[in-house]
């Protein structure tokens, strides 16, 4: 696509959380280094919260991914609407545990054992848990309990949580009193500031060894933060469509005024718009009697909204038309280009 146009080694904006574009803020850089500070205690809950696309799984995984302790035995879990006993048969799974017997006993033993002879090897079991939020509190309750697995008074499993805001609401209900108490850290993280928002950018632009200098204006950092309000994976998203615009449009410069038209493009294509206008709740949540002027209205902008989304739908076709027809005819030259050369090669041979 666009990156042999700006001579990327990759794209720099893909949303798959990536630990090698991993770019630490104030916030990001707290919450890294309380989970680090987890990993060093060995026991204890650590909780990092913050809003969706902020940021939460490219910590973990950048955890994960630079754990150099070799005692250390790791899991992931990203599946988190369980039931306590669907918890235990997937934690199970991820540790790769034999459990003989189907009850729950059967499971929690086998757990037990596995735990006991990681010890023994010198090893302790460490357990993220990504959209913690989902989890019912019965299902926390049970990770406390896990964490009662301890040999020589010191635990045999660390569980982190991360999720979205909710989880701080289910840890402050009255009946996870147990659980709060076993929390030794926890950090929220919040959307990108304007500045942190061009370093950002720059950050990943560099990862994927971006060798076009001033490719963003410095006034079009602003807008893009104004756009996206600072969510790194709505940057991700429309920064993505920025160069493939640019590419689209042969721009060695993606200004201000580009980027608020690729802004207008999108700003009814994504969930929850660019601009930062959320949809009311109470306009749809609100029962609708045909005989009510009101509503009608509301009809009538509802389907005014529906012919906005089909015809930004449409453009996008277009532009993708309009990219394939331009793929199409830059292999044509290639292709032109290997066959002349070709074709003097055996001259020359000749």
């Amino acid at each position: 696509m666009y990156e042999s146009y700006y001579g990327f080694s990759e794209r720099p904006f893909q949303l798959s959380p990536d630990p090698r574009f991993f770019f630490a803020t104030s916030h990001h850089q707290r919450a890294l280094s309380y989970l680090q500070y987890g990993l060093d205690q060995g026991e204890g809950f650590i909780v990092i919260t913050g809003p969706i696309g902020t940021g939460k799984t490219t910590i973990a995984r950048n955890l994960l991914a630079n754990i150099a302790d070799e005692k250390i035995v790791a899991a992931q879990l990203v599946t988190t609407k369980l039931s306590p006993d669907e918890l235990l048969e997937l934690i199970a799974a991820e540790f790769k545990i034999t459990v003989n017997g189907n009850s729950k006993a059967d499971l929690l033993r086998s757990i037990e054992q596995f735990l006991i002879g990681l010890n023994q090897q010198g090893k302790r079991a460490l357990l993220l848990v990504d959209e913690a939020q989902n989890l019912p509190s019965e299902t926390i309750e049970e990770l406390r309990m896990l964490s009662n697995f301890q040999l020589d008074n010191k635990p045999l499993i660390q569980s982190f949580l991360l999720g979205q805001e909710e989880l701080q609401d289910i840890i402050a209900a009255p009946n996870m009193e147990q659980f709060r108490q076993r929390i030794i850290a926890s950090a929220h993280l919040r959307p990108l500031k304007v500045e942190e928002v061009k370093d950002y950018v720059n950050h990943r632009l560099a990862q994927a060894n971006c060798n076009k200098e001033g490719l963003f204006p410095d006034d079009g950092f602003q807008v893009i933060f104004e756009k996206t309000l600072g969510v790194p994976r709505k940057i991700n998203i429309f920064v993505d469509r920025l160069l493939l615009f640019g590419f689209l449009e042969e721009l060695t410069i993606i200004d201000s005024d580009v980027i608020n038209e690729v802004a207008s493009e999108m700003s009814v294509e994504l969930t929850g718009s660019l601009n930062g206008s959320a949809l009311k709740n109470s306009e749809f949540s609100q029962q609708l009697v045909i005989n009510s002027t009101e509503n009608v209205e509301n009809i009538k902008n509802v389907l005014r909204e529906v012919e906005e989304i089909l015809e930004a739908s449409i453009q996008q076709k277009v532009k993708m038309t309009r990219y394939i027809d331009k793929l199409l005819k830059q292999k044509s030259r290639e292709f032109a280009k290997a066959q002349s050369a070709n074709a003097n090669d055996i001259k020359q041979s000749k």
